[in-house]
């Protein structure tokens, strides 16, 4: 059902709750909306039509740690992620930012990701050994000891420095890091296509959160494309990204080491976990 036939829906029953005429418009609109999703007869409304129920689809959840699985099946790539999120103001407002991610992984222990939004450019480095945080604009940069794993590091960063790694939740699916314990819904809303490639859409909730996954069909379930909604907000504010992969990417070991321009200057990353706020 569209947004159009949804919003009829509602309407109806605001009016059959006063009483009044509007009824007969909402009712024709709905009728036109209905017409027209007959006439089309596609399995994506028939999908959208199904997902006003909630329910844990158990294939959903296969699709979903089947994608986490392959993902960490892979020795190396590179993935560009073009994102945009919405940041609520003060006033309630929501306003739109855009972004990108290029990040390079060599398994297990190499990453180097270029983060670039609305006036921010950084670069993240790690070979590890050390994990690099590179300011370009202002020239600054921090680095400190990593684990020896990408997977640890990504746990060391957010609970030491309160940093996140990108698309870092993507390979946590079907692991005991991710259960599937806490999804309400799983909702397989039928084929379509992303950049021209054929994707199942998947829709999700959770609490506090509604979020959605298109996952490329065939031998390589790749995610090209993912929506998060934060629902605990009344402004129900979106992220989401569009992914490009790249599974031979041509590179070497230096990639991964970071070595400061002449003008860059070396300062420290503050600590945010416990530890270093009871010092």
């Amino acid at each position: 059902m569209s947004m159009r036939g949804i919003a009829a829906l509602l309407l109806i029953t605001a009016a059959c709750q006063r009483g009044d005429d509007s009824a007969q418009a909402a009712d024709a609109a709905l009728r036109h909306d209905q017409s027209v999703a007959a006439s089309s007869g596609t399995a994506g409304d028939q999908a959208a039509y199904a997902a006003a129920v909630e329910t844990v689809d158990p294939a959903a959840i296969t699709a979903l740690n089947k994608m986490g699985a392959y993902l960490r099946s892979l020795k190396a790539y590179e993935v560009r992620s073009t994102t945009t999120q919405d940041d609520v103001l003060s006033t309630g407002q929501k306003a739109q930012f855009t972004g990108t991610q290029d990040v390079l992984i060599r398994q297990p222990n190499g990453l180097r990701a270029e983060l670039t939004s609305e006036g921010q450019h950084r670069f993240m480095f790690y070979d590890g050994k050390n994990f690099t945080l590179y300011a370009d604009g202002p020239g600054y940069y921090a680095t400190v000891p990593a684990p020896s794993t990408i997977r640890e590091l990504g746990d060391h960063l957010q609970q030491k420095f309160a940093i996140e790694m990108p698309l870092r939740d993507l390979f946590l699916w079907g692991t005991d890091r991710a259960s599937s314990k806490g999804i309400k819904s799983a909702i397989d809303l039928g084929p379509t296509e992303v950049s021209g490639t054929t994707v199942e859409h998947y829709a999700f909730r959770q609490d506090l959160v509604d979020w959605q996954v298109w996952i490329q069909n065939g031998d390589y379930p790749l995610p090209l494309k993912l929506v998060i909604t934060t629902t605990d907000d009344d402004a129900r504010p979106d992220y989401s990204a569009l992914l490009t992969w790249n599974l031979a990417p041509s590179y070497n070991n230096e990639a991964f080491v970071f070595y400061p321009p002449p003008s860059a200057k070396k300062i420290v990353i503050a600590r945010a976990d416990s530890s270093a706020a009871a010092n």
